[in-house]
């Protein structure tokens, strides 16, 4: 994986059907592994370490989807990274609406997924069960919301474009993402169940009742201003020019 925000053109598919594909199946596993861990180890009787177990799922899954799909898409698997990658000048901004609707796809089916293997065990509940983001129920007020998720989409955003510079070592990009994306959730899952990215929220508020809806757009547009923002200053910041 040579460039995780566009990969080398000869590697690239003929069409651009295997590179949606591919965001689609790596957010599909994004939110299938992150909040399937919530959902059944998290909420199991006797699981302990939840907030690690979680964090380090999420992780997992950007990692491993990093390395096996990276070469064919770049392995964004968030929209706020697409169009992070695309303001900093990285990716182009053709490409962004078939990505994103990729990924919202890919969100979508695993949020389906989770709910129909969830509906396997009796007493589950959908409102409230589903891995959803929220503000107000953690005791932090909507603007710490907010806050926490600009600036750790940006710092994410940071980190993507500083390991996938020319000057990096590519082979630690998938890793390090990975593990930044680790060290979001142990700082905000006790803030807002932790977002930073607009498709995994999505993906499991279409199954998660009114509430997880009505909250929905804090997480779709909090992340989008901080990946934006990244990709303005990340060039300034660093003095690199690509």
């Amino acid at each position: 994986m040579s460039e995780l925000a566009q990969p080398p053109a000869d590697t690239l598919p003929a069409t651009g059907t295997s590179r949606l594909a591919a965001e689609a199946l790596g957010t599909f596993w994004l939110v299938f592994g992150g909040c399937g861990t919530v959902i059944f180890a998290a909420h199991a009787g006797g699981f302990d370490f939840d907030r690690l177990a979680v964090s380090l799922a999420f992780g997992l899954t950007v990692l491993t989807g990093a390395y096996s799909l990276g070469h064919i898409s770049g392995a964004h698997f968030n929209p706020a990274v697409t169009i992070g990658l695309a303001t900093a000048k990285r990716f182009d901004w053709a490409d962004v609406p078939g990505y994103v609707v990729a990924q919202t796809i890919g969100a979508t089916i695993a949020g389906g997924a989770l709910l129909l293997i969830a509906h396997g065990k009796p007493g589950f509940h959908a409102d409230g069960g589903m891995a959803t983001n929220s503000y107000g129920d953690g005791g932090y007020a909507l603007w710490s919301v907010i806050v926490a998720e600009i600036v750790l989409t940006a710092m994410f955003l940071y980190v993507i474009l500083g390991v996938t510079s020319k000057r990096a070592t590519p082979a630690f990009a998938g890793l390090t993402i990975g593990l930044a994306l680790t060290l979001i959730h142990l700082i905000s899952i006790p803030i807002d169940g932790t977002s930073v990215n607009p498709a995994r929220s999505l993906g499991v508020a279409w199954f998660g009742g009114g509430h997880a809806l009505g909250q929905v757009w804090v997480f779709i547009v909090a992340p989008i201003v901080g990946a934006a923002i990244a990709g303005i200053s990340h060039a300034l910041m660093v003095g690199e020019k690509e």
